[in-house]
Formats: structure tokens, C-alpha cells, sequence
């Protein structure tokens, strides 16, 4: 990859330094194992890092093709799948699931979603792509321990927690359908398992496999040619360990490359967080939103479905938003993406209008279609909420305050 004199996009290259400083004292300080960083404006990459260890157990230096866990950065890549039939005219956003899934048709909602007792009342409305696409269908996931409908997720085996699922789309469909939603639809943002709903939804709607569909038509295309939904045996060697704190706040091992579930062939898809992939091609993939849907001559999607996707979808009583332990001030949220709407509010340097998101292991991106800057972080600490310093916010900072023009 050719890298670019900061310089010629307007950026300082003494203060972007900075960038290095912070990242490697992280490192040094064991906060975290390693990672990477990469920032691009106007089309071409300015910065390109690697920072410690891709895996310490086998003395791996970070690199620059490491494979990485990107969990919920899987999300955005799933919702412009999802956009692409859009603009095939296979379904409109205010379509209720059920003319796809008739068993969305017949939900019940609790009475008191704070309440292990609380009763059920049927849905006021059903369940649109809309709902699912900004996460107000009412849909839990699984993965969190604030209200009753998230054991009951966990107890129905719908979410793994390793994060990779063990069972097919149809199966977690069809154990979703049988229990409550916890809002009803539209009237609260609650991060969700609804991106997987929309991975069997793609399936269903183009008679295309989820991940081959992916395949076909974002992953070729664009040239990501290492992201997947599983690492093959020939590119384990580049596959990044996991790391994240014991009970004695120690940075540990918790997911060796060779052993990982991500290594194994016989994977379910996930459209919520199933992908691997690499820094270069996550930036492709940003590069081609950043674009208004277009790459290297290659156009997955039109401009205005672009602005679409990363316009606010949320009525302003839903922001500032949370999403479970990771709260979210000044952002609203679009079609797969979270939007940046008050950035007094969101303390953290950026412009109105700027969108991405981020994974569970910490991995990080945002697009700045005013700025035309986009910036990609890949560290591996599962569970990011536990990280023991604000990185993405760190390195957002860090790249905006070394533009100089």
C-alpha cells in the first residue's frame, strides 16, 4: 500500500506523531497486546501503523495484513448488503418483517421490560426493516445482564458467548420468533441481535447464501480479499490472538489463533459480528462509503442511498443514545452506522454528519464525509467495554488534531 506525505492531504506529520506516542506507551504500559491504526483523507492513506504483538504467546510482531476479529464492525457490511437489494427494489424500509418472516407477525411484547413477571400485550405495530436497520425493532441479544429479556436469550442459546453462533440463521430465527419483544417497536433504541435478522433476511430475499452474497458482491468487488467469516488453515499464521483482563485485572490469552472458532470451516454466518478481516480492507470498505458507494470503478450502491444509510433515523427524545454498557452522547443513528448529530455533546473532536462503528474487540472506524477522513483502529480486548483506556476516542482525537488546512 502506498502512503502518502501527511502533508499533501493537509495533515501535520510532526503532530501526528502523537499518534505513535500514545499507541506505543499503551503497549509498553501492557494496557493492551498490540494493534494498528490507519487514516486516509481525500482518497489516500496518510498513516499506517503497527503497535506490539499480534500474538505474545508465539513472539508475533504486529503487522500490516494481520486478520482481526471485527465482531460488530461486521454490521455496516451487512446493512449495505441489505441496502443493495433495496436498490434492487426487493423490499422498502417501512416493510413489516412478516412479509418475509410470517412468524414476525404474531409478537408479544412485555408489559415491563424491567420486570422478570411482567406480563405480555401485543404489538401496537409490527416490526419494519426500518426497526431492525436502526435497532428499534424491540429485539434483545443476549450478550448483556440489564433486563430480564437478555437471560432469556441466553437460555434460548440464541447468542454464543464466544460471539460466534452455533446454530444456522433459520434456527435463531426461529427460537427469536418464540419469545417477547422487550419494548415495542419504535419506541426505544436498544442495541440488538436484529443485524442477524438481517443477514437471513439477504438470504432469504436474493436466494443467495448470506455469506455468499457478501462474497459476491461487497468482498470481490472491493478487493477485501481477507475478510470472511472464518480464517482457512493457509492464513492462520496472520490471525491475531484475543486478550482481556482475568479476575486479577491481568491481560491474558482468552482466544489462541489455532484454537479459535473463527478458524472453523463449518461456521454459521453472523450479520451482527461474524467477519474477519484486515485493516487495509476494512478501509476499503470505508473508502467505498466515504465515495458514495463507488471504488475503483467498482459501485456497490448510489450516493443517495449512501446519505440514506448515514442520515439520523432516531426522533430526538432517543439521543443521546446507549448501546447497553457503551454509552454514546451526541450520536444518533443511522441505517447500520451510528451518526454524529451534536458534537459539543459528544466531547470528542469530529463534524456533524460523521458515521461508523465499532466491534467488540475494540476495532473501531469512523468516516468524515466534511473532512473526507476516515480512520480504522484494530486492537484484539474482548470485552471492549473493559478496556482500560478510551482508545477509539483517543485515536479520533489524535488524527483530527494533526489537520492542519
Amino acid at each position: 500500500m502506498n502512503i502518502i506525505a501527511p502533508e499533501e492531504v493537509g495533515v501535520s506529520s510532526a503532530r501526528l506523531k502523537r499518534i505513535n506516542t500514545v499507541m506505543q506507551g499503551y503497549v509498553d504500559q501492557n494496557m493492551f497486546t498490540g494493534l494498528t491504526t490507519m487514516a486516509a483523507r481525500r482518497g489516500k492513506t496518510f498513516h499506517f501503523e503497527c503497535f506490539g504483538m499480534m500474538d505474545v504467546e508465539a513472539n508475533k510482531p504486529m503487522q500490516p495484513d494481520t486478520i482481526f476479529r471485527i465482531y460488530s464492525m461486521t454490521k455496516p457490511v451487512t446493512t449495505v448488503a441489505m441496502m443493495m437489494l433495496y436498490e434492487q427494489g426487493r423490499f422498502q424500509l417501512y416493510d413489516p418483517v412478516s412479509k418475509f418472516i410470517p412468524e414476525f407477525k404474531d409478537l408479544n411484547v412485555l408489559v415491563d421490560a424491567t420486570s422478570s413477571g411482567g406480563g405480555l400485550t401485543e404489538l401496537k405495530r409490527e416490526i419494519t426493516i426500518r426497526d431492525l436497520l436502526t435497532h428499534t425493532a424491540g429485539l434483545g441479544y443476549g450478550l448483556f445482564e440489564d433486563l430480564p429479556i437478555e437471560k432469556m436469550y441466553k437460555e434460548a442459546k440464541i447468542a454464543s458467548s464466544s460471539l460466534v453462533f452455533q446454530i444456522s440463521l433459520e434456527e435463531m430465527v426461529q427460537k427469536l420468533v418464540k419469545l417477547p419483544l422487550t419494548y415495542q417497536p419504535g419506541s426505544i433504541f436498544r442495541y440488538s441481535i436484529a443485524a442477524d435478522v438481517i443477514g437471513y433476511l439477504i438470504g432469504l430475499i436474493s436466494g443467495v447464501p448470506f455469506d455468499a452474497f457478501l462474497e459476491k458482491n461487497i468482498f470481490k468487488p472491493l478487493g477485501m480479499n481477507d475478510t470472511d467469516f472464518y480464517v482457512p488453515h493457509e492464513k492462520i499464521d496472520r490471525f491475531a490472538a484475543m486478550y482481556g483482563l482475568t479476575e486479577k485485572s491481568k491481560l491474558d490469552l482468552i482466544d489462541a489463533p489455532a484454537k479459535s472458532p473463527f478458524t472453523n470451516p463449518n461456521y454459521h454466518p453472523s450479520g451482527g459480528g461474524g467477519l474477519v478481516s484486515t485493516t487495509s480492507d476494512y478501509m476499503r470498505f470505508a473508502q467505498m462509503m466515504l465515495n458514495g458507494g463507488e471504488l475503483d470503478g467498482t459501485r456497490l450502491l448510489s450516493r443517495k442511498t449512501i446519505e440514506l444509510m448515514t442520515t439520523n433515523h432516531l426522533p430526538a427524545e432517543l439521543i443521546p443514545i446507549d448501546v447497553g454498557p457503551y454509552p454514546l452522547p451526541g450520536y444518533g443513528f443511522g441505517l447500520g452506522v451510528r451518526v454524529m448529530v451534536n458534537v459539543p455533546q459528544s466531547g470528542i473532536l469530529g463534524s456533524e454528519g460523521e458515521y461508523g462503528w465499532g466491534g467488540a474487540a475494540g476495532t473501531y472506524f469512523w468516516v468524515d464525509p466534511k473532512e473526507e477522513l476516515i480512520g480504522v483502529l484494530m486492537p484484539q480486548f474482548l470485552p471492549s467495554f473493559q478496556m482500560p483506556a478510551p482508545i477509539r476516542d483517543i485515536f479520533k482525537n489524535l488524527t483530527y488534531q494533526a489537520l492542519v488546512d
